[in-house]
């Protein structure tokens, strides 16, 4: 038989539960603030007269942003490296994750190997020379100059690693007495047992390859190829007018940088607010799971 709660028991739930509103919409707030600004007219975002609802209701701002094939065609190029940098990424920890795992009587020198990945989050090997590798090579003004310098985020890698080796033993040599061999238990077994800590993952590869802008900068000489972040930064930040048709310049003249960068902070963001309701309920399990043990 279940006792009620004791009323200081009832008054500590709902004192945890007014924190956690409070805190919930001190998180919402900015992004709410920004929405507002974005849909405010530049006198009212200039005037510091926005707060949680737009004052003087306009779309200019997204119209400066949205209406531009330069902006269309960034937005392609961020959503191709999203897709092919995800994936690459993904399937390389999971590749390299699966064999680190192993104990050394399995796979020797297993502590080599993962020293030498571990060691490339403490020492990076500098901006001119990946830039003159990548330059080498002949990515430059390509998308995999995007995407096959990170191809293997080893953080990531960690955690999967850290995940694979906390899985029980018994399931795998099950599998192997079943007479499955590594491809068939990694997909069957491993990876069905990881969801958690691949939307984890997932979610850090996504975040990472949409936000990313300076590589953009860096490795496109051609301002056609930029991808979202890095074209926004240099018509939003830097405000290079070459880039800008005249129709363009004279709607900027009617907007605020206030009331630009807000609207393009927001569609910047949009993609990943989409997603991550989808794969939150995996985030907390999967990044405690993942780093547990070593």
């Amino acid at each position: 038989m279940v006792e009620n709660p004791s009323i200081g028991r009832r008054l500590f739930q709902i004192g945890n539960y007014c924190f956690l509103v409070l805190l919930a919409f001190l998180c919402l707030f900015p992004i709410i603030h920004v929405l507002a600004v974005s849909f405010s007219s530049s006198s009212a975002a200039s005037a510091g007269r926005v707060g949680l609802w737009p004052v003087e209701f306009t779309t200019k701002a997204y119209a400066f942003v949205l209406n531009k094939e330069e902006f269309t065609r960034s937005f392609g190029v961020s959503l191709q490296r999203l897709v092919l940098g995800t994936a690459l990424n993904m399937i390389m920890c999971v590749l390299i994750a699966y064999p680190l795992s192993k104990e050394t009587r399995e796979f020797k020198f297993r502590s080599v190997y993962v020293w030498y990945f571990f060691i490339t989050i403490l020492f990076g090997g500098g901006l001119i020379p990946t830039y003159m590798t990548v330059k080498s090579t002949g990515l430059m003004d390509t998308i995999w100059a995007l995407i096959l310098p990170g191809a293997v985020p080893v953080f990531n890698m960690i955690l999967l690693l850290n995940f694979f080796r906390g899985l029980p033993k018994e399931l795998e040599e099950a599998a192997f007495i079943d007479g499955a061999g590594h491809i068939r238990t990694l997909w069957s077994l491993f990876i069905p047992l990881s969801k958690p800590v691949l939307a984890t993952v997932l979610l850090f590869t996504m975040v990472g390859h949409w936000n990313a802008w300076f590589d953009g900068l860096i490795y496109m000489n051609d301002p056609t190829n930029y991808p979202l972040q890095s074209y926004l930064q240099t018509v939003i930040i830097q405000q290079d007018m070459s880039a800008m048709s005249d129709s363009d310049v004279e709607l900027m003249k009617q907007l605020s940088n206030q009331t630009v960068k807000s609207a393009q902070i927001f569609l910047g963001a949009l993609p990943i607010i989409a997603v991550y309701p989808f794969l939150q309920k995996f985030f907390v399990k999967g990044i405690v799971l993942g780093s547990v043990k070593g």
